[in-house]
Order: C-alpha cells, then sequence, then structure tokens
C-alpha cells in the first residue's frame, strides 16, 4: 500500500511551524512524525499538505491509498489498525477520522462515504503547538524503546557520572566526557556523532540528533529533544528544537518549541511563567487573537529562519514567525508576525532580499544549499499577510 500523511484540518493549529514543512515534517521525542510512521509501517510516507509546500515535500499517490491524518502519534495498536484497513473503509478516533484506505485522495473527508471503523482505544493526537513540548516525554520514552530495542549502546567514557545507565543510549560515533547524565525520570538518546562537551548537565528524558553539540557547562532538563546539527549550551528547560538551529551560549529557554534554523544570540532569555502565575495565553493564527492554553508553563514558538540579538528579553507565551529578526532592549510583543525586524521600540518590515542572504549563510555553515525550492516556499509565506497589518496588536489580557 501507498501511504500518504495528511495535514487534514489541523495546518493552522501547528502555525507558524506549518508555514515552512507539513504536520507529518514536525519532530516530537526523538524523530518527525513522518519517520515515526514509516519505521513501524515498514514503508515510506509522502505528505498531503498545502500546494505550495508540496515542491518540496511532495506528494506521492498510487491506485491502492491509506491517507492518514499526520496529527496522530502511531503505537502498534494504531498502525496494526491502519494497515488492516480495507479500501472504502475509514478508521474513526472519538472525535475524528484517524485514516482512510482510498483509491481517490482528498484532503477533505467525508465520513458518509466510507463504512466507519471504530478505534476502541485511545491513540495520541496533537492539537496544538505546546502540545510539542507537553507531550513530549510520553513520545520520547516510547520512541526510545523503538529505536534502541534489541540493540547496544555505543561506549560510554569512564570520565561521566551515569545514573541508570541502561536508560541512556549512544549511537556510533557520538561523544560525552566529563558529564553527568542522569536518565532516572526519563531516558537519554544521543544520535550519531553528536558531541556533549565537557562538564555538561544532563537530566533525562532527553534527545540529541546526529552532527549536534551541547557546549561546555550546559544545564538541561529533561524533557527535552534536540534535532540534527544543533548547538545548545546555557540553561534549557522542556525545550524541543527541530533541527539545524543555535541556542549556544547562557540565557534559560523553557517550556518552548524552536523550528529549523534559528539562533538565539548570547543571553537570550525567555519567560515560561507569568508573574501572577496565570494560565498562559498564545497567539492563534485561526481565530487571530490571544487564546488560552491551559499551562502556566508556556514560553516561546519561534518559526524556521528566525534569530534574536544578544541580551533579547522574550515574554510568557511568545509566539514569533518565520524570518523575524528581533533585538533591541525591553519585552517585544507576545506576537510577532513573520518578516519583522526590529523590538520593543518598533517594527519595519524584514524584505526577503535581506532574509535571504542572511539564510544562504546560515544553512552554508551546516553544508545545506539554500535553493530555489526554499526561496519559493518563503517568498510564499512572505506573500501571505503581513506585519503592517497587525503589529500594533495589544499583549493578552492578564
Amino acid at each position: 500500500m501507498n501511504y500518504i500523511l495528511s495535514d487534514a484540518s489541523h495546518r493552522n493549529a501547528f502555525l507558524p511551524f506549518t508555514f515552512t514543512r507539513p504536520i507529518c515534517e514536525i519532530r516530537i521525542g526523538i524523530d518527525t512524525i513522518r519517520e515515526k510512521w514509516a519505521s513501524m509501517l515498514g514503508n515510506s510516507c509522502s505528505a498531503l499538505t498545502e500546494e505550495y509546500l508540496q515542491e518540496k515535500f511532495p506528494l506521492v499517490t498510487e491506485a491502492d491509498n491509506v491517507v492518514i491524518n499526520a496529527s496522530f502519534i502511531p503505537d502498534i495498536n494504531l498502525v496494526k489498525a491502519v494497515s488492516e484497513l480495507g479500501v472504502g473503509e475509514l478508521l474513526m478516533g472519538e472525535e475524528e477520522w484517524i485514516a482512510y484506505r482510498t483509491t481517490r485522495v482528498s484532503k477533505e473527508v467525508t465520513p458518509d462515504a466510507f463504512v466507519i471503523i471504530s478505534l476502541n482505544e485511545e491513540c495520541l493526537q496533537l492539537r496544538n503547538t505546546w502540545d510539542i513540548f507537553s507531550l513530549n516525554g510520553k513520545v520520547l520514552e516510547a520512541d526510545f524503546e523503538r529505536i534502541t530495542a534489541g540493540r547496544y549502546s555505543a561506549p560510554i567514557s569512564p570520565t561521566n557520572s551515569l545514573i541508570k545507565e541502561e536508560r541512556i543510549f549512544l549511537e556510533d560515533g557520538a561523544k560525552v566526557e566529563h558529564s553527568i547524565l542522569n536518565a532516572k525520570n526519563g531516558p537519554i538518546y544521543i544520535g550519531r556523532n553528536a558531541e556533549i562537551m565537557e562538564g555538561c548537565m544532563v537530566r533525562g528524558g532527553f534527545a540529541m540528533g546526529p552532527d549536534s553539540i551541547m557546549k561546555m557547562g550546559a544545564k538541561i532538563y529533561g524533557p527535552t529533544t534536540v534535532g540534527p546539527s544543533c548547538k545548545i549550551g546555557g540553561e534549557v528547560n522542556n525545550v524541543v528544537i527541530f533541527g539545524y538551529s543555535s541556542k549556544s551560549h547562557e540565557g534559560f529557554l523553557g517550556n518552548a518549541v524552536l523550528g529549523e534554523w534559528c539562533n538565539l544570540g548570547a543571553d537570550t532569555n525567555n519567560s515560561n511563567l507569568k508573574n501572577n502565575y496565570a494560565m498562559v495565553k498564545l497567539w492563534s493564527y485561526d481565530s487571530e487573537r490571544f487564546e488560552p492554553t491551559g499551562l502556566q508553563f508556556c514560553g516561546l514558538m519561534m518559526g524556521d529562519h528566525s534569530k534574536t540579538a544578544i541580551n533579547t528579553v522574550i515574554n510568557t507565551g511568545t509566539v514569533i514567525g518565520v524570518s523575524v529578526n528581533l533585538y533591541s532592549a525591553g519585552f517585544p510583543r507576545n506576537y510577532i508576525p513573520s518578516y519583522s525586524w526590529g523590538g520593543a521600540n518598533g517594527f519595519s518590515t524584514y524584505r526577503t532580499n535581506k532574509a535571504f542572504e542572511t539564510a544562504v549563510a546560515a544553512m552554508a555553515r551546516r553544508g545545506v544549499e539554500f535553493d530555489d525550492v526554499e526561496e519559493r516556499m518563503l517568498e510564499h509565506v512572505f506573500d501571505s499577510p503581513g506585519p503592517t497589518e497587525i503589529i500594533q496588536l495589544k499583549t493578552p489580557s492578564q
């Protein structure tokens, strides 16, 4: 069968991250949602997403297709139910469809057109951006068991202090020296050729992607995920970084999600708790207003290619779009639209020629080319409703 992961109707709930990727390319736990489904199905998966994203993430259709709602995280029972679907059957969860098998692929699904198969078991679903860090620990545990099953860790240097060593796994080429790794509260997974420098303290659950680097003296609280080719340092608590991003220096980052090609300048700090301990509101691209998260701890959501300068301070519950350049003293707004340039004293539009120059340089440092496909995708994001229309929005009510 041909497997397709669909954004369904959930794409707007995961902006700004889905400006530049389908839902299935969101990283949570150790790998992306697409990689989880492909691993457990034993088959590749393509994406059904927005038309402008399909050039980078092409859709593959065949005569027999299983279309899966990409907001669902696979487990053994869910994968079994999906793979047993017959043509014309639709797997239904408690509130919405999970998957269907068809000869005609569409994001819009009419359940009445299918034979309904009810799933009578609980399954994990992402519904909002903050679920990415809130559910990260649970997903990380499952990923660790799946990826390390029947395998042995690469040798761990005796210079390290290890707690619950059987829950610590290093891929080939990973390097860790003179650090403390504590897997009592969650597993620790270090990817191929990743490095943890001297003097780091890591409390699991924690996952570190291939070729990433943890700088000396870092303090990491789980559950935290750092994707491939990242640099991480300072103090980090319950954070997911998709990949190719840097938070190399001192400063606190907590209860946050960063996309790809982001950079936090030295001593950038985000607040993850309001002074009055109230529940946090986040900007919703769907309703175009601040909506309650139901969380007391919620920090930063930062889209791809966004940057902060040294000593930047970020308010509790801040959403930053794609290709934002944030600087200057004081707290900026809790919502900063894509292609904004400035800070607490105001913003101007970050023009694409300048933004793309930065992207070319940043990606080259990781050995990745900024190609025409990437440029057209980011041009589309720029041409979407921009900062001049909404920059005067008030911060959420207290």
